[in-house]
């Protein structure tokens, strides 16, 4: 019987049409799904626990597959694929896991960070992945809006264009802002958020909001007024892909609906 193999893969995802693969378009899923050809010398299909926009990044995506042959020790895949991966793309780790795993429908939990870079130029090495704002945006103000997003929400307000879902409802674990300083010397905010699974382009939807509403001096009251209109154009301006990043995936949780 053929293994079922656990991937963690990331990636930049500035020069990819998003995760899933598409026809004529350059996609992470189809950079892995050839490079597993050629290891494997057959086509295998790879079901990746959610999409990323074109444009979005990932530190810890997971992907599974079964695995046709049981001579290439897992350890051993990582490095395996990534002679036939280009650089924009790593698979850095692989593990066997049961028979009935789906990377999708096992995952409890998905974790999202967006990176945010205050008042400053980006240094050319990270500038793909924040986004440079003009003014500095008031965390303890932004920490009581996010702290609205908790539980069971229906977040239509927060969906993209297109959003093809059939229930709008999410579970929202936790959503905060922190500050950090990155290896160049460089003060980023960082917006997380954890929920059972995202619409469309909900998370950087949420991060534009947020950082519109702080500069407009508007708070909790009127975010949670927003949230519960159900109507997007109470929102603000969905922020650029750039500095989105899929950080972690769990499946150690509860399932919830999706």
């Amino acid at each position: 019987m053929a293994k079922n193999i656990l991937l963690s893969i990331s990636y930049d995802g500035t020069d990819f049409c998003g995760w899933q693969r598409q026809d004529e378009q350059r996609s992470v899923q189809g950079e892995l799904e050839t490079a597993l050809e050629k290891l494997f010398g057959q086509k295998i299909n790879l079901q990746g626990s959610g999409r990323t926009d074109s444009g979005v990044h990932a530190k810890a995506q997971a992907a599974n597959f079964l695995c046709p042959v049981d001579s290439i020790p897992d350890q051993n895949i990582p490095k395996a694929l990534n002679n036939f991966l280009p650089r924009d793309v790593r698979v850095n780790e692989a593990r066997a896991v049961g028979q009935d795993f789906s990377a999708r429908f096992s995952a409890t939990s998905r974790v999202y960070r967006y990176f945010i870079l205050p008042k400053q130029i980006p240094c050319a090495a990270s500038s793909r992945y924040v986004w440079p704002i003009k003014h500095q945006p008031n965390i303890q103000n932004l920490n009581e809006m996010a702290a609205v997003l908790r539980g069971e929400l229906d977040c239509k307000t927060f969906a993209g264009a297109g959003d093809a879902s059939l229930s709008t409802k999410r579970y929202i674990d936790k959503a905060f802002f922190f500050e950090e300083e990155d290896s160049f010397g460089q003060k980023k905010i960082v917006f997380e958020i954890e929920a059972n699974a995202f619409l469309y382009r909900m998370v950087r939807s949420l991060t534009g909001t947020f950082i519109d509403f702080d500069k407009n001096k508007k708070g909790a009251a009127d975010f949670k007024k927003a949230l519960m209109s159900c109507d997007r154009s109470k929102a603000g301006p969905t922020a650029m892909p750039d500095g989105l990043f899929l950080w972690q995936v769990k499946f150690d949780g509860v399932r919830r609906h999706v």
